[in-house]
């Protein structure tokens, strides 16, 4: 459903496993940067109607995310630890186009969007079948879910704003440059990404 064209090392979900309290903090400072970008996008885009009421809720769930997350750590007695560079949204970035119309850039948001929360959604799908940890399990189960979803949203306005031309050819690029991205980032159990 995805379309990711590299799949997570199986491995990856051992490694988190080790480092749960690094894991969480990085899960946290996520969530927090899903809130913080949909604000954005509404603040840039604002003439665009339905992408504002679409995404104003979002911005509510993120940040509930994040607040499950400390939660979570809270209950685990582990700490909120120091967010760090993510080097797999940082080269995303790098991708995207620059200039263009407002429609042009617009898409290049929303697809980095949808391609973060897809391979989100993929690592949380990981973690909910084979972490060790039950709780965890179901926890990780409803954040696969909802960035399921969330994915679906951003590639559907990303479709009423630009076409469905434009974003599968888009897409496509994107898929291939992220699947080179995984492939040259190091395997780290202390990042979602």
């Amino acid at each position: 459903m995805l379309g990711l064209q590299l799949p997570t090392d199986p491995r990856w979900v051992n490694l988190a496993e080790k480092s749960l309290e690094d894991i969480l903090t990085d899960h946290a400072y996520c969530e927090q940067k899903a809130a913080t970008s949909c604000i954005s996008l509404i603040q840039l885009f604002s003439d665009k109607d339905e992408l504002v009421r679409e995404l104003a809720p979002i911005v509510t769930e993120e940040w509930g995310h994040f607040r499950m997350v400390l939660a979570e750590l809270d209950k685990r007695e582990l700490k909120l630890g120091r967010q760090r560079k993510d080097e797999y949204v940082n080269e995303l970035l790098k991708f995207r186009k620059k200039g263009g119309s407002h429609d042009d850039r617009l898409l290049e948001h929303l697809l980095i969007c949808a391609l973060i929360e897809a391979r989100s959604c993929e690592r949380f799908r990981l973690l909910s079948l084979h972490i060790n940890d039950d709780d965890l399990k179901e926890f990780y189960h409803k954040f696969m879910i909802a960035e399921a979803g969330h994915y679906r949203l951003f590639i559907d306005l990303a479709k009423k704003y630009n076409g469905e031309e434009n974003v599968k050819k888009r897409w496509k690029e994107y898929l291939e440059h992220e699947a080179k991205i995984m492939e040259n980032l190091s395997l780290r159990g202390d990042r979602m990404h």
